[in-house]
């Protein structure tokens, strides 16, 4: 019975002391979750050089200008070939909007030949070797995608020659760097840190230039040749970007 009633009595001081512990335990700290992380916006901004290689047309329209300023047209022709060159440029963003400088260079084989209407005996040819750009852009982005437009000044390497019809020797030439200005649009996407890739169209206003040839005109004696030109390219690019967060921008926490 005494065994009985100690027993009882230590449960019963069991149970008034639990309540107490867990009273009197310390209150679980409350720890605020770190706010979500958006993710990195693309950065169009820094220096980038590339390489880039495509198609081109060049339209030549042929006059002779006599002695007296008397005009011979010759007819005009078209010939398509391939381009491959480089670039290199600076872009800088703000917001959504790009803004950029870029130098381009590139070698072509575009070259035409057509026989004179005046004289058939002779035959006339265009031939250009080299395209320079020298442009500003302005795009829009959205994140890793840009459009944009761009125009500036042009220059073309070209050798203008008349030959003979039968045996295709050359008897007169004039060799021309010309200046003019281009129109131009493309689409860009960075498909990897730092790098990106796209598609661009150009046009070339060459304009008309008058050129002596290095012996005298056998197709009009005493005739200057002027011929107008211009230029079509579509050229697919790679591009690589010095600098930044791998071509993203910082991190940026949400904010509540």
């Amino acid at each position: 019975m005494k065994t009985f009633l100690l027993g009882t009595v230590a449960l019963f001081a069991l149970g008034l002391a639990a309540p107490a512990s867990a009273a009197d335990m310390a209150a679980r700290p409350y720890t605020k979750a770190p706010p979500p992380l958006a993710a990195p916006i693309y950065d169009w901004t820094g220096f980038y050089i590339g390489a880039n290689g495509g198609w081109g047309q060049s339209r030549n329209c042929w006059d002779f200008v006599g002695a007296a300023g008397v005009v011979f047209a010759d007819g005009c022709r078209e010939r398509s070939g391939g381009l491959v060159g480089g670039q290199v440029g600076y872009r800088w963003q703000a917001s959504q909007w790009v803004f950029g400088l870029e130098a381009q260079g590139d070698w072509a084989d575009l070259s035409s030949q057509r026989v004179s209407l005046i004289n058939p005996a002779f035959s006339t040819r265009t031939k250009t070797d080299g395209i320079g750009l020298f442009t500003g852009q302005i795009g829009y982005s959205w994140n890793a995608s840009l459009l944009y437009v761009k125009g500036g000044a042009a220059v073309t390497s070209n050798r203008f020659s008349i030959l003979d019809t039968l045996t295709g020797t050359e008897l007169a030439a004039a060799s021309a760097t010309r200046w003019g200005g281009t129109v131009g649009v493309g689409w860009e996407y960075g498909f990897a840190p730092n790098w990106s890739a796209g598609i661009e169209y150009d046009h070339l206003f060459m304009g008309n230039a008058n050129n002596s040839f290095s012996v005298a005109n056998p197709i009009v004696a005493g005739a200057l040749n002027r011929i107008n030109q211009d230029v079509d390219m579509v050229t697919l690019r790679v591009n690589y970007r010095f600098g930044g967060f791998g071509g993203y921008g910082a991190p940026v926490a949400a904010r509540y």
